[in-house]
């Protein structure tokens, strides 16, 4: 796709434009790599489509592709031209969270996206021993209901299925009220008093969730409707 003119901004649209682009470019500047990690934080997206698109990035030369050794697949690297779409990437969600997050409707809270997003937010340095359990039971979500964050290390695994270990801290929530825990729309202690939250385990993680459980980058920005519009 052409626009035909010169201009910088119509050169890179040329490139970033197509739907779903630069939530790929998403991907890649938070530490996914192969595609069935994009497919999980992209999952409206069509494998096909997915292939193309990062046939296009490759081409482009936003990303590298390189062989997993010792198997089939490939995974797939930001190059210093995508990872200097960082600022973009965030001055992006700044506006979303200014002036779009009004227009959120009730399917856009994914629970996939959620859990992947949760993943990365851990700090593991700050938990407590050298392996964390904690257990979400969504209780607005009727096909897996419970998932399982098991950070061993610094590693950090997401779960569907009960991995058979002892439960350090549970979240009984909502997946609305998650999200806006998440998005810092609601404080844990507003939460909690206001019924919507309920979070079961060792005080010294449950009294202090955002140390360890950090919270989106975008946490913070008031709505643009609250400073046109204060109360």
């Amino acid at each position: 796709m052409s626009y035909y003119q010169f201009c910088p901004i119509a050169k890179a649209m040329e490139v970033l434009g197509e739907r779903w682009t630069l939530l790929l470019v998403r991907e890649l500047l938070m530490g996914s790599t192969r595609f069935n990690a994009f497919q999980r934080g992209l999952c409206q997206m069509s494998p096909s489509l997915l292939t193309k698109r990062l046939g296009s990035l490759e081409e482009a030369g936003l990303i590298v592709r390189k062989r997993i050794p010792g198997q089939r697949g490939f995974e797939y690297f930001p190059t210093e031209a995508c990872r200097d779409l960082m600022p973009v990437i965030e001055q992006i969600g700044h506006w979303g969270m200014r002036w779009a997050r009004n227009q959120l409707i009730e399917e856009d809270y994914d629970l996939e996206l959620l859990m992947i997003y949760l993943q990365r937010s851990i700090c593991p340095d700050r938990l407590i021993g050298n392996e964390t359990v904690i257990r979400f039971n969504f209780k607005d979500v009727k096909e897996y209901p419970s998932w399982w964050i098991v950070v061993k290390g610094a590693d950090v695994d997401v779960c569907v299925h009960d991995p058979g270990k002892e439960v350090d801290v549970y979240f009984n929530v909502g997946l609305k009220t998650m999200c806006q825990l998440w998005m810092g729309d609601i404080s844990y202690k507003r939460a909690i008093s206001e019924g919507r939250l309920q979070l079961v385990g060792h005080s010294e993680l449950t009294k202090h969730v955002e140390h360890w459980l950090k919270p989106s980058i975008f946490a913070g920005i008031p709505d643009a409707r609250e400073i046109m519009e204060p109360a």
